[in-house]
């Protein structure tokens, strides 16, 4: 079985508060290190009163606090958002506190509307220089070379492994040129999904830090005892994707007994597009589901969003999940 990675999307619920989403990712991350999933990944996100991530790095800090053996990381720092030498820095600390166990993926879009990327003082232009960002962020982790007058204190040294995320075939492009590894974001933005993974494997370049190409693909998954419950646990997942088109940012809203008086029919057809890599089912149909992925797919990972309102349910899912892949190794 490949291994399989979890993204957790730190959900602020309705009736609850960032505190509680920001436990409860660490409190998961606990059982996934239990149950074998391989990382534990985080985003970053800006002005979304549903999603407690925004400040990464902090983030990534606290559920490593809470596990011993999983790697956590960034899935992902928005890097035109950020100067190279600060992320440097943070994760940089965070391997020293955590050695062996940091990821850092790197994205180039904002994270965020463009009043709040004025917010963060960045320019929207930034993203141009993502590949250069990406070059002067490995530096600054390599091992300090002779007369090298800025350093990361800590970083320089760390290595911390860089992957380059996209939603588009320029993300490809460019973790084939530096010979980094690849984490496609078809759980929101499946459409260039095939064609994004033939550029990635045919114009790899081997590098320093990985020799042949790594993929690890998006793909949401929602588990439950049966068929019809895991259907009403993806409607908070599926009006999440809705409150969005309509310009929303509210709470994650516990799941309902019929999304179809939800949405229009316009919406459900978006919803139904960016939400086309969903598996969705009891243990069976997952199971099915997941092997025919990634035989599609040729994933080297599966990187899994379950999107479930209740902690309980959510972990529930997610040891469904980890037990099939238990199942397909043995």
């Amino acid at each position: 079985m490949i291994p399989l990675s979890i993204l957790d999307l730190v959900r602020v619920r309705q009736n609850a508060t960032p505190r509680d989403a920001l436990d409860h990712a660490r409190d998961l991350a606990a059982h996934a290190e239990r149950w074998g999933y391989n990382r534990f990944w985080v985003a970053e996100h800006h002005n979304m009163p549903g999603i407690a991530s925004a400040a990464t790095s902090l983030v990534i800090a606290h559920i490593a606090a809470g596990t011993s053996t999983i790697r956590v990381g960034a899935g992902g720092i928005m890097l035109p958002n950020h100067a190279p030498l600060i992320i440097a820095e943070q994760f940089g600390t965070l391997a020293t506190l955590f050695p062996g166990r940091i990821d850092l993926g790197l994205g180039r879009a904002p994270g965020t509307d463009q009043a709040t990327l004025r917010a963060l003082r960045r320019d929207p232009a930034s993203a141009d220089s993502f590949p250069r960002d990406v070059l002067e962020l490995q530096a600054l982790l390599a091992p300090l070379q002779p007369g090298q007058t800025i350093q990361a204190v800590p970083g320089a040294g760390t290595e911390v492994p860089l992957w380059i995320l996209g939603s588009s075939t320029f993300g490809a492009q460019l973790a084939a040129e530096f010979g980094l590894p690849y984490a496609f974001a078809s759980h929101f933005a499946p459409d260039a999904l095939d064609v994004a993974l033939e550029i990635y494997r045919a114009r790899f370049k081997p590098s320093k830090q990985l020799a042949k190409p790594h993929a690890m693909v998006g793909v949401n998954i929602i588990a439950a005892d049966s068929d019809a419950e895991a259907q009403r646990l993806a409607t908070t997942q599926q009006m999440s994707f809705t409150d969005l088109h309509r310009g929303a940012r509210g709470l994650s809203k516990p799941p309902i007994d019929d999304i179809e008086t939800y949405w229009s029919p316009v919406e459900k057809a978006q919803a139904s597009r960016m939400l086309a890599c969903s598996i969705v089912g009891a243990r069976g149909k997952v199971r099915a589901g997941v092997e025919r992925f990634i035989a599609r797919t040729g994933a080297d990972e599966l990187m899994i969003v379950s999107d479930v309102f209740d902690h309980a349910a959510r972990l529930r899912s997610f040891q469904i999940i980890a037990g099939i892949g238990n199942e397909r190794e043995g």
